[in-house]
């Protein structure tokens, strides 16, 4: 018999065989990582349908698993490993009296393999019958979970709800730009729900302004490996580049010119990296850039898909998601980020897509983005 905890996959199984196969070894590959960083005995033991952890150090291992994309549920447990029928029955006659009061109910709730030979009601009945508790299958007080199966019996009690998703890398790569606010590390982490494996690029005016947004961004960056086993992050010099822009264009215009720059260099980073497209932490009307006319002006500098997990949601939305995963303090710290220096103070809700690309041709900012490109640092970190 092993100690340790049950865990079940999430949408895995809407997936073909062939790939059900890849994604799970992804998971497993994740988790491992994971749990190897927190330097604590376990053993995993994994089959169609679940994956077991053994270890001793639960609620460590519970703080861990909880954050795994790719896990619908786990549950403290036990496994007994290609151990038969009346091994559990044994083992639950034993121990059934500490995890139920005299005057509490309970419900047995069984899942059975077609390999195994007892019959279910059997099963049910034989430790039903043993268990001097009052049974109560509708709102019982303690519930007794039994999963038979062809690699061994699970054996568990209170199900806790999992992160959820893909494994992370499970779907590919993408570059997410990040500000040092509120918003791109909350769309990073969604990205990151649904199985893609995040490369940041932070765009920063140092030595223009302090380095704040570069140490936030890297603090960020650590606390992403909670959810990711690890990261690389670009930080782009922008602040010569935004002089040049400055200098020359109309206050309204800038922020337009700003953003499709950005998305022009990510995208080259994007396309070196593999990515598959761009995701930002846009919400729909949220500023004056992220108006339906100003988002598709800003998308037609590139080819490449942009993805915005945020582009529903209301600030409070963002905030509540950003103190769930732990970025929301790193956010909220004060810095002179790229734009707060160059950012006009009204800047239009409605640009004119063939104003701005004359205006961009008339720039050329090509030797300004190559020597940038010369200055960016990158950052590799890993949890394990």
């Amino acid at each position: 018999m092993k100690k340790g905890l049950v865990l079940a996959f999430g949408e895995l199984f809407l997936k073909s065989p062939n790939v059900q196969k890849i994604f799970k070894k992804k998971l497993i590959e994740n988790l491992k990582n994971f749990l190897k960083r927190e330097h604590f005995n376990f053993r995993l033991y994994f089959s169609r349908e679940r994956i077991f952890v053994e270890t001793e150090q639960l609620k460590k291992a519970e703080r861990i698993v909880a954050k795994v994309f790719g896990i619908a549920w786990f549950a403290p447990g036990f496994f007994f490993e290609k151990e038969g029928f009346k091994k559990i029955f044994d083992f639950i006659l034993k121990n059934y009296a500490f995890w139920i009061k005299e005057k509490e109910t309970f419900a047995l709730r069984l899942k059975r393999g077609e390999e195994i030979k007892e019959e279910r009601t059997m099963i049910i009945d034989e430790i039903a019958k043993n268990i001097k508790r009052k049974v109560d299958l509708e709102k019982p007080n303690k519930e007794i979970f039994i999963e038979a199966r062809k690699e061994g019996w699970y054996l568990y009690f209170k199900k806790k709800r999992g992160a959820g998703g893909l494994p992370v890398s499970s779907g590919g790569k993408v570059l997410t730009l990040i500000s040092g606010g509120i918003d791109s590390p909350v769309a990073s982490y969604l990205m990151a729900k649904r199985g893609a494996e995040n490369i940041w690029l932070h765009f920063h005016s140092f030595p223009l302004v302090s380095n704040k947004s570069i140490e936030k961004v890297k603090k960020m960056a650590n606390n992403f490996l909670q959810y990711q086993p690890e990261l690389k992050v670009y930080f782009f010099p922008f602040g010569k580049i935004q002089m040049a822009i400055k200098a020359k264009v109309f206050p309204q215009k800038r922020i337009l010119l700003y953003r499709r720059i950005m998305f022009k260099i990510g995208q080259e980073i994007a396309q070196k990296e593999n990515c598959y497209a761009l995701v930002t932490g846009e919400s729909l009307g949220q500023v004056s850039s992220q108006t339906l006319p100003n988002l598709q002006i800003i998308e037609k500098a590139v080819f490449l898909p942009v993805l915005r997990p945020l582009i529903s949601l209301d600030k409070e939305e963002i905030i509540k998601l950003a103190k769930k995963i732990g970025t929301y303090k790193i956010s909220i710290q004060k810095q002179e980020d790229c734009c707060t220096l160059f950012v006009p103070k009204h800047a239009t809700a409605q640009g004119n897509l063939k104003e701005i690309e004359n205006i961009e041709k008339r720039l050329d900012l090509k030797k300004l983005i190559t020597l940038a490109k010369k200055e960016t640092e990158i950052l590799k970190i890993k949890n394990f």
